[in-house]
């Protein structure tokens, strides 16, 4: 396992000037901790709740960020929408960590993978504007798919694809949050 004290690379790693950070791929172990982690989140309302069973059912879309101990201190996530378009969901770091670089490793992780995938857009619902500004993102209109996706994706059971197409069974989810978007190439 390699340690970054700063800078960039897109095997995954970042950190800031302060603390070493790696971001892996989730376990299905790491679950009960995700939760633990989004459920404060959950109840300020700045993230969406989800059962148990999302998270498993999600588990390959989810990266931990971890401190030099191997101790998880974030996660993030990437769910792909359409052939060149993914969204970036439940980013989270633990408080404690917050201001160290651990978001902005976990986003860098999730946008090289979504190039390794093939996408080229990625997009958020985020109250967190500033953070995702700093890291390449714009506010967005709603119009990300033209209608013939759009007539696709509505059929989706997925709350996130719900609250991407600004669905009125979702509203109360998404008051207040901006959608950003970042071109990736």
């Amino acid at each position: 396992m390699t340690f970054r004290r700063c800078g960039r690379d897109y095997a995954g790693r970042m950190s800031s000037s302060k603390v070493p950070v790696r971001v892996r791929r989730a376990r299905t172990s790491d679950v009960p901790w995700i939760q633990s982690l989004v459920e404060p989140l959950v109840q300020r309302r700045i993230l969406l709740g989800k059962d148990a069973v999302v998270f498993y059912e999600a588990v390959q879309e989810f990266r931990i960020a971890e401190d030099e101990h191997g101790t998880p201190i974030g996660c993030g996530a990437l769910h792909v929408f359409w052939e060149d378009l993914g969204e970036v969901r439940t980013l989270a770091v633990h408080d404690d960590w917050l201001g160290h670089g651990v978001g902005s490793a976990l986003l860098a992780a999730l946008e090289a993978e979504a190039l390794e995938l093939g996408l080229s857009r990625l997009f958020c619902l985020t109250f967190e504007v500033p953070f995702f500004e700093r890291n390449g993102y714009t506010a967005s209109p709603l119009a990300l798919v033209d209608a013939e996706v759009y007539a696709e994706l509505v059929r989706s059971p997925d709350e996130g694809v719900a609250e991407f197409l600004d669905l009125a069974r979702v509203k109360p989810n998404t008051l207040g949050n901006t959608r950003m978007l970042k071109h990736l190439r």
